[in-house]
């Protein structure tokens, strides 16, 4: 007779906790670590994950478990590992980090999909390997050099890849991709944007081949994401490009990450878990044994700080190859253009006729302004009255193309309005100014330029970013407008000019990291120009033209810049100097979410009393009503992260919240909205 098992299981939840299940004799030889298994909890029957076996427990009263679902774990030792630190970091439970881990075709209990497409390696992509030899600067020669000495030897080690524009970051990866794959070893490549997939996985399938490449992203069918999960566990497919989410591929013998755009806020998750993809690829890396190269034009003072301080090991690459030089940034200050219009314009006269330049030259032209729609607000000239999301306190912004008006938050709809809703006034203003109208503006300006707009709007169709890409690469296209999605990675060396519509958008969030935003992208977007022979041009369109973070991007001086911002963070204590932990609680009922962010605070302040971490809050998010909820936030400030969250669990734990209560723990937060 065989003995007693039982298995520890983590599950979806957001309870702290592992939960005890015996075995029945007949399926104690199916049960393993990293398998999936039928339970009962409560009154459901849901999905768990077998993160622990053992042959006794000190629970009392034991249920079974129903069934196991896998017939192979699909979940390995190092994912498993990975998924424990998320879950003690980013504060969220185990069960909750697994099933970001798993694979879109194995959520509620699934084991296969039948892909329609079964033959497609990569949908949408069609490129061949070709053989190209690039004869590589002394700086990429160098950079290849130290990176590949930590690849041969297989250890941990971080590299920050601080590359000017077309410094030829890339061909870099490219160099210690191949040294990997001598190794017999794996990459992970991560792309901020889909946006910027057709022109990566271009360049890497003509580099590597098709054969050894999956692509990872959630523009593919549940189908087609099997058919990649399947070509990276059976270790066909050794290369694996994607966003944030490709952290968890199933690969099995990682010795490279190549983190690409580094600085990029779309490495953060938004919704449970919360974790940054950079945090989470460097502890990926630690137990792999791996290599990690961050690569940006623009690091984040974070990165920087850390290969300051020796963290990281910094590897520099200041020149453009090719000999190209980098674009001239002229600067148009807004304030003037008013008093020589009536109304202000969208495009100032200067880019106006550097646009009319290039098209007479055929040469094409980015316009970036990252702001949707074509009004972002509207209101009653009368009374004053704006229109607003009945759900969020935000300005609905009005799209052309539907003839309504949008919120950006939660997508309610409304149609457009001539009457005001508050006074029955006539006087409605369309204010404000998005992607559509300025390309509504050009197609007026410019009758006869083919103009293509790319923003989240404008890309629905899944191919959308392959096909307006391959026609701007074909030049189909005159002038793309579009929003950050352009400011990155894009390299077309017939772009000649690069006008930014309005500088101060990102400057005048209410956020510590603006004015690192705003360089960041300015520097990015400015980067699209004279990557050819023709030599580059930047305007950008500013109200605010003295702005250390504007200046420094007209001369592409990321050093003044991050001395400069340092400095600020420094004197306020605020990241890289310490950790920031935003807590939030949203609830339907106003005064209820008041209560408990009063109740919670003054808990918070006894318990942090005496340690070196501040409080703010608590107070009403900038945001305060999203998607139907009161929302009511405290920030907490310290150098000591894994102590603070040890403190917040046990809060959390001790003091149960009201079940009208929603609570969201967001740790490293990007942004505090």
């Amino acid at each position: 007779m065989s003995e007693n098992k039982f298995v520890q299981v983590a599950i979806n939840l957001p309870l702290n906790d592992v939960f005890d299940y015996s075995v029945p004799q007949a399926l104690q030889p199916l049960v393993k670590i990293g398998k999936r298994v039928w339970i009962s909890f409560g009154n459901r029957t849901i999905v768990g994950f077998i993160v622990g076996i053992s042959a006794s427990t000190a629970i009392t009263r034991i249920k079974e478990i129903k069934s196991v679902i896998d017939k192979e774990p699909i979940l390995s030792s190092e994912i498993l590992e990975l998924t424990r630190w998320i879950a003690d970091y980013y504060l969220c439970s185990w069960g909750e980090a697994i099933d970001a881990a798993i694979a879109m075709p194995f959520k509620k209990g699934k084991t296969s999909i039948k892909p329609r497409l079964a033959s497609q390696l990569m949908p949408g992509i069609d490129y061949e390997k070709k053989v190209v030899k690039n004869i590589l600067t002394s700086y990429q020669t160098k950079a290849l050099l130290q990176l590949n000495q930590s690849i041969v030897k297989r250890e941990f080690n971080v590299f920050l890849l601080h590359g000017i524009t077309a410094s030829g970051k890339t061909e870099v990866y490219f160099g210690a991709i191949e040294q990997t794959l001598k190794q017999g070893r794996d990459v992970l490549v991560f792309i901020p944007e889909i946006a910027l997939t057709p022109q990566t996985v271009q360049w890497f399938t003509e580099k590597f081949g098709k054969e050894k490449i999956a692509l990872v992203h959630s523009r593919l069918s549940a189908g087609e994401k099997f058919i990649q999960w399947q070509r990276i566990k059976s270790g066909q497919a050794k290369i694996v490009i994607g966003p944030r989410s490709a952290i968890f591929s199933p690969l099995k013998n990682l010795g490279l990450i190549v983190v690409d755009e580094e600085h990029e806020n779309t490495y953060k998750q938004e919704d449970t878990p919360r974790y940054h993809l950079i945090n989470t690829a460097i502890k990926r890396a630690q137990i792999a044994q791996a290599t990690v190269i961050l690569g940006s034009a623009t690091p984040s003072l974070e990165s920087n700080y850390a290969a300051k301080k020796g963290d990281f090991e910094l590897i520099e690459l200041p020149e453009r190859i090719k000999g190209s030089e980098l674009p001239q940034v002229q600067i148009v200050d807004m304030s003037n253009q008013s008093t020589r219009f009536k109304r202000l314009p969208i495009l100032s006269k200067v880019l106006e006729d550097n646009i009319s330049r290039c098209l007479k030259n055929k040469e094409q032209i980015i316009i970036f302004l990252n702001r949707r729609g074509f009004s972002t607000f509207v209101n009653c000239n009368k009374c004053g009255y704006v229109l607003q999301c009945p759900k969020c306190n935000l300005s609905l912004v009005y799209h052309s193309d539907k003839k309504c008006l949008v919120c950006h938050h939660c997508s309610y709809m409304q149609q457009a309005v001539q009457i005001c809703p508050k006074c029955s006034g006539s006087s409605i203003n369309y204010l404000g100014t998005g992607t559509q109208k300025v390309e509504s503006e050009l197609s007026r300006i410019f009758p006869l330029a083919r103009i293509a707009r790319m923003d989240s709007d404008s890309m629905r169709k899944k191919t959308a970013h392959f096909e307006a890409l391959d026609d701007f690469k074909n030049k189909k296209i005159d002038i793309l407008v579009g929003t950050q999605m352009l400011a990155k990675g894009l390299d077309f060396p017939n772009v000649t000019l690069v006008g930014v519509i309005s500088a101060d958008i990102s400057l005048n969030l209410p956020d510590f990291r603006a004015s690192e935003r705003t360089f960041s992208l300015l520097t990015q977007v400015a980067g699209r120009a004279g990557r050819g022979k023709i030599a580059g041009k930047v305007i950008i369109q500013t109200y605010t033209p003295d702005h250390y973070a504007i200046e420094c991007a007209i001369n592409h001086d990321y050093k003044v810049f991050y001395e400069k911002e340092l400095l600020f963070r420094k004197q306020l204590n605020l990241p890289p100097f310490s950790h920031l932990i935003s807590i939030v609680l949203r609830s339907k009922e106003e005064k209820a979410v008041i209560s408990a962010a009063e109740n919670l605070g003054q808990k918070l302040m006894l318990k942090i009393k005496g340690l070196e971490i501040s409080m703010i809050g608590p107070m009403p998010m900038p945001i305060y009503k999203l998607k139907g909820y009161f929302r009511c936030g405290l920030i907490l400030n310290t150098a000591d992260i894994l102590n603070t969250n040890k403190l917040i669990k046990e809060l959390l734990k001790d003091n149960k919240l009201p079940s009208k209560i929603k609570l969201a723990i967001d740790v490293d937060p990007r942004m505090v909205i």
